[in-house]
């Protein structure tokens, strides 16, 4: 292999000191046209590649922020993998799909929308993204190799204990993602979980009126689930109803446990209506109901939150709370990025709107 170019290279084949050409790599507009192509033709001759290391030291920068999730995806399941021998493998199998199966990660479709939101933004803001996995890590030290490494770091609420998230926001700057802020001083980018929830449970019951409600919840640990609990809670109170009535059922946001929760409804008696916390666990559910004869929305109406494709495509379409997820990973990084730039400017808290999408699955065919 060659040798690499150097700035110092493109400097001496376009005529130019190295600070310019250090101006035009970062502020192209800043320097006269001429000058900016001499620059430009070197660094494409050359192929020179700028050392983003070095960029960093100079600066005390990486220009990488972090985006760290916890562990749902269970990677400790999957199947041994060894693409080394694809070569001993057939080119293809013919396989009868089972749509009893699991279909996989289904629990990362919400934070598969969020890390879009950060990536796309990340590049628009000039940043590289790095993503950290939390899975078996009870020490938390993936959350502080990444705090190393980077300049500002996005955490889903609660995912980082309070006294680890703290030592880290004195060496760099930290954004919660959803949750409520808590007495901190963190920024917050966060939507109306319980408001929305409220309203949505408002709708549920003028459809059903006395009739049973069940909530199938989310993991006790998230503040999200917290919430949305909340907002289901205060609706029911409103209408004079006790909540400590509702027949609660607890999931963890994946397909499978709302399917869990769906045979435990067969076994006790469908409600009139399933308020679930997420459509993934109220996709699960239904795929219960539809294999045992119980009609969504005849026999029991059901309701998700989240918004996810896959909602828009049930049979029948789920009723949900459709969340901005690419705009909360967008905005993320907008708020890590203010930070960066001021970061004696007081905690920001930015809340964004959601969007309750009435369909069938709650609403009876006239």
């Amino acid at each position: 292999m060659s040798k690499a170019a150097t700035v110092y290279d493109v400097a001496d084949r376009a005529g130019v000191s190295i600070a310019t050409v250090s101006r035009v790599l970062r502020s192209p507009e800043a320097v006269r046209p001429a000058t900016r192509e001499r620059v430009l033709d070197a660094v494409s001759a050359l192929g020179y590649v700028p050392s983003g290391s070095a960029r960093g030291l100079a600066e005390r920068r990486t220009g990488v922020l972090g985006l760290y999730f916890p562990g749902f995806d269970a990677a400790e399941d999957a199947p041994p993998l060894d693409v080394l021998s694809a070569a001993d493998r057939p080119p293809f199998t013919v396989v009868a799909e089972d749509a009893e199966a699991p279909a996989p990660h289904t629990s990362m479709l919400f934070l598969d929308e969020v890390l879009r939101g950060a990536e796309l933004e990340a590049w628009k803001q000039g940043f590289v993204l790095m993503v950290g996995v939390g899975r078996d890590d009870p020490d938390r030290s993936t959350v502080r190799d990444m705090a190393g490494r980077v300049d500002g770091l996005m955490v889903l609420a609660r995912s980082v204990p309070d006294e680890v998230l703290a030592r880290l926001a004195r060496r760099i700057p930290v954004v919660v993602l959803s949750g409520p802020p808590r007495g901190d001083d963190y920024d917050h980018v966060t939507v109306s979980n319980a408001e929305a929830m409220g309203e949505l449970t408002r709708h549920v019951l003028a459809a059903v009126g006395e009739g049973e409600i069940a909530f199938l919840a989310g993991p006790a640990d998230s503040p999200d689930a917290e919430e949305r609990w909340a907002g289901v809670s205060a609706a029911l109170a409103a209408a004079g109803r006790d909540p400590a009535s509702v027949r609660l059922l607890r999931g963890d946001f994946t397909r499978a446990s709302g399917r869990r929760a769906g045979e435990q409804v067969c076994r006790d008696g469908a409600p009139a209506a399933l308020i679930a916390a997420n459509d993934q666990m109220a996709l699960g559910a239904m795929d219960v109901f539809r294999a045992r004869g119980l009609r969504v929305p005849e026999d029991v109406r059901v309701t998700g939150f989240d918004g996810i494709e896959a909602a828009a495509l049930a049979a029948p379409p789920l009723t949900t709370i459709r969340q901005p997820m690419i705009e909360l990973g967008r905005a993320a990084v907008q708020v890590l990025a203010r930070r960066l730039e001021q970061p004696d400017a007081p905690p920001l808290t930015t809340r964004l709107p959601l969007q309750i999408l009435l369909r069938e699955s709650s609403t009876r065919p006239a």
